[in-house]
């Protein structure tokens, strides 16, 4: 299955390169490219991808505004932060937004593709050292929406960094009953992605930093 990405970064060089060797992969198709936030939205509105590599410092949009506004939009196009910022504050800000993962610019080409496979599979792989710091910032949902026992093993499968397709394996239901249940385990406990709801059943002692998946 061929994964869509947007590419949204407000150099020119920088989206030219990434396209370039995200073409060699067959399995990817690049269905953009965005100078700034604004543009994002609207061709993320456009194309509906699968998944946004979304650069964090741009004109008249900021990533963080863009990823947000994308997520509440499209609730099946995950958004990868790519930025050459590494600051507790930005990532706070990136994953609160709603975004999937966290990657700097200096990643690894393959690192990248391998990220961008996890993302649009529904993946959350968060290092035990990200995941301690994020977690300073976990604030547990306002007065949250009960969920059922099959959401919060659900739940418990996302944050051991399982895809959708391996949740629904595991659980001996569809791939698309799975994405039904975690569209309604985010409505319930009013969260804008899967890493903010793993991050809160880290908090919530559902699992452990032991199980969380390794951001390879």
């Amino acid at each position: 299955m061929t994964i869509r990405v947007l590419i949204a970064d407000d150099h020119s060089v920088v989206r030219h390169g990434l396209r370039m060797f995200l073409e060699l992969d067959p399995e990817l198709e690049i269905v953009g490219e965005a100078a700034n936030g604004v543009e994002a939205l609207d061709l993320a509105r456009e194309h509906e991808p699968d998944v946004v590599l979304m650069d964090l410092l741009m004109p008249e949009m900021d990533g963080v505004a863009a990823t947000e506004a994308i997520r509440n939009e499209l609730p099946n196009t995950e958004v990868i932060a790519l930025t050459s910022v590494l600051e507790d504050q930005a990532i706070f800000d990136a994953i609160r937004a709603g975004a999937i993962s966290y990657l700097l610019k200096d990643t690894k080409s393959d690192k990248l593709r391998e990220a961008i496979r996890a993302a649009a599979a529904g993946q959350v792989r968060l290092s035990p050292e990200v995941a301690a710091r994020l977690m300073r910032e976990v604030r547990a949902p306002k007065s949250p929406e009960a969920l059922t026992d099959r959401e919060t093993e659900i739940l418990r499968a996302v944050a051991r960094g399982l895809s959708n397709q391996e949740i629904a394996d595991e659980l001996f239901i569809t791939e698309a009953t799975v994405k039904t249940h975690v569209s309604s385990i985010l409505s319930k406990l009013n969260l804008p992605s899967r890493t903010r709801a793993a991050l809160y059943a880290l908090k919530i002692g559902l699992t452990s930093l032991d199980e969380v998946d390794l951001d390879a």
